[in-house]
C-alpha cells in the first residue's frame, strides 16, 4: 500500500481528518484538485467574513457621528475590499499548506476516482492519470451552489457564491433568492456597500432555520436598512436577454415582475458525488448523500465519507468534527459519536445570529413543559456603550428537570457567544447552574446569565 489513508477533498472536513490522521501515525495523503482548504477556506466561510467586515468597518464609519467622531467623505473602493477577501483566503490556503508539511501529508494535485476499493485512480490538470492504493478512504469531496430548474446559473448575471465573491465592479441592484446564512450574509454585504437589495424567501420566515422570534427582529433590521424583503415568495423566470435581468415573483397577491442587474441564487448546495467511483463500487446512497453509520463508514468496510456528502448539517465545523472521529475510530480509538442536536449555528450579518438546539415552537411540538427566558440588548450596558442595542439572547429550558433544550441569540458578536451554550449542554447544565455561574460585567455575554434568570422569574436587570 502506498498510504495508510487517502482523503478526497481538502476542505474542512478532508484536511482536518487527515492532520488528525497524521497525528495518529498514519500515512497520509490528500487528494485536491484546486486550492487546499476547499470551498470554506477560499470561496467560504473565510472570504465572506472578510467581506462583511469591510462591509461593517464602512457602516461604522458611516455611523461615526454617533460615537461623537466626524468622518467626512469616507468611501468604499469595492474591488480593493473584495481584493482585500481574496488575499485572506490565499493566506489561510498558504497555512493548510504549512500544516501539510509539518505533519507530513502528501497533497496530490488532481481529481480522485476511486476504482476500486483499495485504489484511487487521480487525473491532473493535463489529463494524465496515476493510481494509488491505501488501506483506507475518505470520501470529503463537498458541495456546490444548488440550481434550481427556473434558476439556472450563467455566472454573470445570475450567479451563485463564487461569483458574489469576486463581481468586478458593484451593482446598482440584486436580488438574493433564499434567506438562509449565505442568502442574508451577501444581502447584508451588498447593501452595505451600496446596492439595492432585495431577498426573496419561499417560506414565511428569514433565515427559516431559526426560532421565529430571531427570525422577526432580522427581517424588521434589514429593513430598517432599506432590504426589501419579499416572504412567503417565489422566483418562477428570469429573463436575462436584456441590460437588466427581468425577475418574474410570485407572492401571496399574484406575481410581480422585478429587475435587477444580478441575481443571487442563494437556495442551497448540491453534494459533489459525480465521478468519484461510488456508483462503480456500489457504495449506498439515501437520496442524494452518502450513507454511514455512526462513524461514518460505508457499506463498504475501508470506504468513509463526511461532510457536506453525507446526512446532517452542511456546516464547515460539522465536517471538521466528523473527519476526526473518522480517523479515531478508524486508529482503533474509542471516540463518542456527534450528537448531532448540539451543533451551534451561526449567520454573520449585522445584528450576528447564533443558536444551538430546539426553538421555542420545536420544543413545544415535542411536548416539553418549557420554561422561557428572554434578556433584550436594549437591558445591557455593554451593548449600549457599543451602540449595538439590537437583539436578544433567548433561551429555553425544560421546566421538570431544568435542562437547557435550546438557545437562540441575534446581536453584536452573538457567534462568539454561543460556545458557551453548547459547552452547558454537552455538560448538561441546569438553568439554576447558568443563572449562579458569576459572569463578567459588563460584557454582552452576561445576557445569558440574565436571560437564564429571566426563565425563573429572577431577573435582575429588566
Amino acid at each position: 500500500m502506498n498510504y495508510d489513508l487517502i482523503i478526497i477533498g481538502s476542505g474542512p472536513g478532508g484536511y482536518v481528518a487527515a492532520i488528525r490522521a497524521s497525528q495518529l501515525g498514519m500515512k497520509t495523503a490528500v487528494i485536491e484538485r484546486a486550492e487546499l482548504g476547499g470551498i470554506c477556506l477560499n470561496w467560504g466561510c473565510i472570504p465572506t467574513k472578510s467581506l462583511l467586515k469591510s462591509a461593517q468597518v464602512f457602516e461604522y464609519i458611516n455611523h461615526a457621528a454617533d460615537y461623537g467622531i466626524e468622518v467626512e467623505g469616507a468611501k468604499a473602493d469595492f474591488n480593493k475590499v473584495i481584493s482585500r477577501s481574496r488575499d485572506v483566503a490565499a493566506g489561510m490556503s498558504k497555512g493548510i499548506q504549512f500544516l501539510f508539511k509539518k505533519n507530513k501529508i502528501e497533497h496530490i494535485q488532481g481529481f480522485g476516482k476511486l476504482t476500486d476499493n483499495k485504489t484511487v485512480e487521480v487525473t491532473d490538470a493535463n489529463g494524465e492519470k496515476k493510481s494509488y492504493t491505501a488501506k483506507n478512504f475518505i470520501l470529503a469531496t463537498g458541495a456546490r451552489s444548488k440550481e434550481l430548474p427556473n434558476l439556472k446559473q450563467d455566472g454573470k448575471k445570475i450567479i451563485g457564491y463564487r461569483e458574489a465573491l469576486t463581481l468586478p465592479k458593484l451593482p446598482k441592484s440584486m436580488i438574493v433568492v433564499g434567506s438562509g446564512a449565505i442568502g442574508t450574509e451577501f444581502a447584508y454585504f451588498y447593501k452595505a456597500m451600496g446596492t439595492n437589495v432585495t431577498i426573496v424567501e419561499f417560506l414565511p420566515n428569514l433565515v427559516p432555520v431559526e426560532d421565529e422570534e430571531v427570525s422577526k427582529t432580522l427581517a424588521r433590521n434589514f429593513k430598517k436598512k432599506k432590504v426589501k424583503v419579499m416572504l412567503s415568495s417565489s422566483v418562477e423566470s428570469v429573463d436575462t436577454s436584456g441590460d437588466v435581468c427581468k425577475v418574474t415573483i410570485k407572492t401571496k397577491k399574484g406575481e410581480e415582475l422585478h429587475e435587477a442587474e444580478i441575481v443571487l441564487s442563494a437556495v442551497g448546495i448540491t453534494p459533489n458525488l459525480e465521478g468519484i467511483g461510488i456508483e462503480e463500487l456500489g457504495i449506498d446512497k439515501d437520496k442524494d448523500k452518502i450513507k454511514v453509520n455512526d462513524f461514518y463508514q460505508t457499506n463498504i468496510e475501508n470506504i468513509f465519507a463526511i461532510g457536506d456528502i453525507v446526512h446532517g448539517p452542511s456546516l464547515a465545523h460539522v465536517a471538521s468534527a466528523e473527519g476526526i472521529t473518522c480517523v479515531e475510530k478508524m486508529a482503533g480509538h474509542n471516540p463518542q459519536a456527534i450528537d448531532y442536536k448540539n451543533i451551534p449555528g451561526c449567520t454573520y450579518t449585522t445584528p450576528e445570529v447564533a443558536s444551538v438546539g430546539l426553538t421555542e415552537k420545536q420544543a413545544r411540538d415535542k411536548g416539553y413543559e418549557i420554561k422561557v427566558g428572554k434578556f433584550p440588548f436594549t437591558a445591557s450596558g455593554k451593548a449600549s456603550s457599543a451602540g449595538a442595542r439590537d437583539g436578544f439572547v433567548k433561551l429555553i429550558f425544560d421546566a421538570k428537570y431544568g435542562e437547557l433544550l435550546g438557545g437562540h441569540l441575534i446581536g453584536a458578536n452573538v457567534t462568539e457567544m454561543i460556545g458557551e451554550l453548547v459547552v452547558a449542554r454537552k455538560l448538561e447544565t441546569t438553568g439554576k447552574e447558568l443563572i449562579k455561574a458569576i459572569h463578567p460585567h459588563p460584557t454582552m455575554s452576561e445576557a445569558i446569565m440574565e436571560a437564564a434568570a429571566a426563565a425563573y422569574d429572577e431577573a435582575i436587570h429588566i
